[in-house]
């Protein structure tokens, strides 16, 4: 475990200021965000659930909620990483640390090794009672000065996950993608009928091959309000899918076959894939649906599955049952599919 981007701030006296300063120094669209613990509570989750609130996500209510997976410690920590990761999170500031756990405070520090997030915790207690863990960390501060001098630091560039290889694209269509418009109209002897909204797209190549290929079909619009819905969804793989229905009203069907490599890198185009790749179709993805597509690939990137494997696989089992749950919160969107849509 390395160390050097742990920040130990002792307030012993539980000065008013510490807390405010790192409230204010919340924003989570310049990759910082400021946690704050759920103070008493049991569940094991409770601190990754914690973090999902401070990076803009919400877990669905109620004793049979569609979110009852992310109970599980894993499931819930792997879903912040995959939005830490996602989001470009820097730096992540935890008040009154000095009442977490030794687990959960193991867990802040896993998650911070596998985001490469700058962590640093607000101890509001004389630092003696620091655990050996936190007592090894390099930067222990103390004064007003030092601490707004750290909340105006630059953190350091996260942490990604290994991508896979992808073939480089060369010409009109490249550029084009990259700037998530669609490629300008070639000569008629070098266009084939491929090139048409909705024809299908040479089988099982990826995403950026594709574009190459075939011109990227329009997204749908939605409304804005339906779309802040999709964006608070607290789980990666959820956001994701429902945000791919949702602008290209796919059947479920369509997401079992949706690998990493059918995600264009700067995460401006999407490909689909037909039964035995007969219709595969390249998506255009537009800019409110992009972060959400980012952490389900960098959820599953944070999970050890090869770049050929399914994003979606793990929303798809049992009937997709949570996938569902959350489509029907969201009745304006249209997105409830029968059982049948499942089938391959």
């Amino acid at each position: 475990m390395a160390y050097s981007d742990v920040t130990i701030v002792v307030d012993e006296r539980d000065d008013l200021f510490y807390t405010r300063a790192a409230l204010q120094a919340h924003q989570p669209g310049e990759g910082r965000i400021t946690v704050q613990p759920t103070p008493a509570s049991g569940s094991p989750a409770a601190l990754a659930h914690d973090m999902l609130y401070a990076l803009g996500k919400r877990l669905a209510p109620g004793l049979h909620s569609p979110d009852v997976w992310l109970d599980s410690v894993n499931a819930a920590w792997l879903a912040a990483a995959a939005w830490g990761v996602a989001m470009g999170v820097r730096h992540v500031v935890v008040l009154r640390a000095h009442l977490l756990t030794l687990r959960r405070i193991d867990q802040l520090l896993a998650w911070r090794e596998l985001t490469g997030a700058q962590l640093t915790l607000l101890w509001q207690k004389p630092p003696r009672g620091l655990p050996p863990v936190l007592a090894r960390a390099e930067r222990c501060i103390s004064g007003r000065d030092q601490f707004e001098a750290l909340l105006a630091e630059p953190g350091p560039i996260p942490a990604r996950p290994p991508f896979p290889p992808a073939p480089p694209m060369a010409g009109p269509a490249a550029v084009a993608v990259a700037a998530g418009q669609s490629p300008a109209r070639q000569p008629r002897e070098n266009r084939s009928a491929s090139l048409k909204h909705g024809w299908p797209a040479p089988p099982c190549t990826g995403a950026l091959a594709t574009a190459q290929l075939v011109q990227a079909a329009p997204a749908l619009e939605i409304a804005f309000e339906e779309a802040a819905a999709l964006a608070a969804l607290a789980h990666p793989l959820i956001a994701g899918a429902l945000s791919v229905l949702a602008f290209t009203r796919a059947g479920l069907g369509s997401l079992r076959f949706t690998r990493d490599l059918d995600i264009t890198g700067d995460v401006c185009a999407i490909k689909l894939h037909g039964v035995n790749h007969r219709y595969c179709p390249l998506h255009a993805v537009p800019a409110w649906a992009r972060p959400l597509l980012a952490g389900a690939r960098a959820h599953h990137r944070l999970t050890p599955h090869p770049p050929g494997d399914s994003v979606f696989a793990p929303v798809m089992s049992a009937e997709a049952r949570h996938l569902r749950a959350h489509a029907g919160r969201l009745p304006r969107l249209g997105l409830s599919q029968p059982a049948s849509a499942l089938v391959p």
